[in-house]
């Protein structure tokens, strides 16, 4: 697709390329992202049969989910955004692109905990090339004050890639390994996998590889249509954006901007809450209500993404038209959010009317994604032009390592600690624990397995509840970083609109 570059004297007035070119470019990063988001949630919405197939207790599965994949996803993000500060940022997002799916279609013949280990380390190192590259482009394609609705836009591949992989995954993990050869020969293509036993192929692993493998034609898409504008070319005259900065550089712009950091912190710990929750929504709706994992998806995964994507956008449209009145909107807006968040998760966790919990979690769900759009918008907007993509990766590394790092094993560790304690509970005397109930090939009383029952479901409700207070502290530090951010922020906040 080709399109006439605006020209660059105005570019701060009008944006890179054309208004419907840039539209597209924006739609195709927000496909992009909710690529990134299908892969990265698809083992969540799977995460019983996992569990169930490998004989994981819920700390073990927590571990899975979270700490290795941020470790690997930080490590990567900050050279990966140095070279796109310095490098065609398109290019490099759709090699990294390449990279993620294939992982994520591996991770279908894991054998193990081990090797779905090293194929989600993969996909993280991809998916470590994405957002901050992805972040620039649009600060280069789009004015200051279009930026918060625009990157509000691109947030919310996060809650659609949730949609989807509830959408497509949870029906197919339900399927029978019989029936999808059957399916393959009956189009013609049996021939292609003769050799595999499909009565032995579980659904969760059909899933993955049907899920990754069309992200490498996104990736094709991305590298034929999208230009790479250059560096600044919306930001208002004399920002030199003719040099990369070094990581020193960088550094010593943020060290001066307390409001990033007030920001970082309190988005780590709202993705510390979202991550746990996320990777144990599925087990819970399947331990508390006896869901499938067919109906967890399609009921209330789906469905509750969809919502968090709704909150997503009004929170950037939100910040948008109140930051002309109130220049520290977008500092507030989130923290009033995610307070809200708290009784509405916490009541969802509690009812026993499965309408009631939808409504409730749903409620919850918009007012936790509120914060989306503003995380970017101060990540980027309290730095040089030059240096964009380098702080979104040092926002991004601190909200995968204190979030997806440790979010979902927290949960996990908690559920396994207030399980063990409702089993002394239910029963003083019995020597039944969280690894003792994970295993599923030995003999144990019908007693015993409902006390294995009821101590999971509860542990983990308990454990749930408890992670999502932490938004109030959360919601402390966007207050606090509103501050400072009127005078960290490069452009002017609340200027009129010219």
């Amino acid at each position: 697709m080709q399109t006439t570059a605006s020209d660059p004297a105005a570019g701060h007035l009008t944006g890179y390329g054309s208004p419907s070119y840039r539209h597209y470019v924006l739609i195709l990063l927000m496909l992009v992202y909710t690529l990134n988001f299908i892969d990265r949630t698809l083992i969540a919405v799977v995460a019983q049969p996992i569990i169930e197939s490998f004989q994981l207790t819920d700390a073990q599965w927590g571990l899975l989910y979270g700490p290795p994949f941020a470790i690997f996803y930080a490590v990567m993000g900050l050279p990966i955004a140095l070279w796109a500060d310095r490098s065609n940022r398109v290019n490099i997002i759709a090699l990294c692109i390449v990279l993620w799916s294939l992982m994520t279609a591996l991770c279908g013949v894991a054998i193990g905990f081990f090797t779905l280990l090293l194929f989600r380390i993969g996909v993280a190192i991809g998916e470590a090339g994405c957002t901050p590259p992805a972040n620039s482009l649009i600060g280069d394609y789009f004015i200051a004050r279009k930026r918060a609705t625009a990157l509000g836009v691109y947030s919310m591949g996060v809650t659609l890639g949730a949609v989807l992989a509830n959408v497509f995954g949870g029906p197919i993990a339900e399927m029978q390994g019989s029936d999808v050869g059957s399916w393959l020969t009956g189009i013609g293509l049996g021939w292609l996998f003769g050799g595999l036993d499909w009565a032995n192929i579980e659904g969760w692993r059909v899933a993955f590889v049907v899920v990754g493998l069309p992200g490498t034609l996104v990736a094709c898409l991305v590298w034929a249509s999208i230009k790479e504008p250059p560096r600044g070319h919306s930001d208002p005259p004399g920002q030199n954006a003719d040099t990369a900065p070094g990581w020193s550089e960088t550094f010593g712009e943020l060290r001066q901007k307390p409001s990033f950091w007030w920001m970082a912190i309190g988005a780590s710990l709202v993705a510390f809450v979202g991550y746990g929750l996320i990777s144990f929504q599925a087990p819970f709706l399947q331990r508390e209500h006896g869901l499938s994992v067919r109906d967890a998806a399609l009921q209330f995964g789906a469905p509750l993404s969809l919502l968090a994507a709704v909150g997503t956008f009004l929170g950037g449209y939100i910040t948008e038209r109140l930051t002309e009145r109130s220049p520290t909107a977008m500092a507030w807006v989130p923290a009033v959010g995610v307070a809200l968040a708290v009784p509405a998760y916490a009541a969802a966790f509690f009812s026993e009317d499965l309408d009631v919990v939808f409504v409730l979690w749903g409620i919850g769900a918009v007012f936790h994604y509120s914060y989306l759009g503003a995380q970017y918008n101060i990540g980027q907007g309290v730095v040089s032009n030059r240096s964009r993509a380098t702080a979104i990766a040092v926002l991004l590394i601190l909200v995968s390592l204190i979030g997806n790092g440790i979010g979902p094993y927290f949960v996990g560790f908690m559920s396994d600690f207030f399980m063990q304690r409702e089993l002394l509970i239910l029963d003083g005397a019995t020597l039944l624990s969280p690894e003792a109930c994970s295993v599923g090939d030995i003999v144990r009383s019908a007693t015993d397995e409902a006390l294995c029952r009821n101590a999971n479901s509860t542990g983990l409700k308990l454990a749930m509840a408890v992670t999502a207070s932490i938004f109030l502290l959360a919601s402390v530090c966007f207050l606090l970083c509103g501050r400072t951010l009127k005078a960290d922020f490069v452009a002017e906040l609340g200027s009129a609109r010219s």
